[in-house]
């Protein structure tokens, strides 16, 4: 006879089932099992969200076959001391070599080996200039004519 958790996706059978002490170990073990994958294309990251690294080279790299590009990439050392591939998004950057930056997971997909991204408008790399929508990614703040105006009744003389 078999018991089976949908939760877990996995059977447990009857002989398993001497205490139930014992059982709550094994579901224990295979819940720690999934909550604890890390992403594999963001290994570097260590399971945090972002990373600080340093800029060793940038270059320009062209994208896979359907494709046809020049996008920039730089190779970054992080603050977890592994050296990682990462995109630059937006037009022009500032980066030179040491100026340090923040990376986060998910690359360009097409381009081979680059698995991180890096975050514009934080430390050294600014954000891109006359950006005015998608402006989150890109670093830039809200402009004047676009800022929502205060209620009189909230409005400061």
């Amino acid at each position: 006879m078999k018991i089976y958790l949908l939760y877990l996706n996995t059977e447990i059978h009857l002989y398993e089932l001497d205490s139930f002490s014992f059982i709550l170990k094994i579901v224990y073990k295979r819940l720690y099992k999934i909550r604890n994958k890390i992403n594999k294309r963001s290994k570097a990251l260590d399971g945090n969200p972002q990373l600080k690294g340093v800029v060793f080279k940038t270059r320009i790299v062209t994208p896979k076959k359907p494709n046809s590009a020049r996008r920039p990439v730089a190779k970054i050392y992080l603050s977890s001391e592994r050296g990682v591939l990462a995109h630059i998004p937006g037009i022009g950057h500032n980066l030179r070599k040491h100026s340090s930056l923040l990376v986060r997971g998910g690359g360009a997909r097409d381009l081979p080996g680059v698995n991180y991204t890096c975050i514009r408008g934080t430390y050294d790399l600014s954000g891109v200039l006359n950006r005015i929508y998608r402006r989150s990614i890109y670093g830039i703040e809200r402009p004047d004519y676009l800022k929502k105006k205060l209620r009189r009744k909230y409005r400061v003389n």
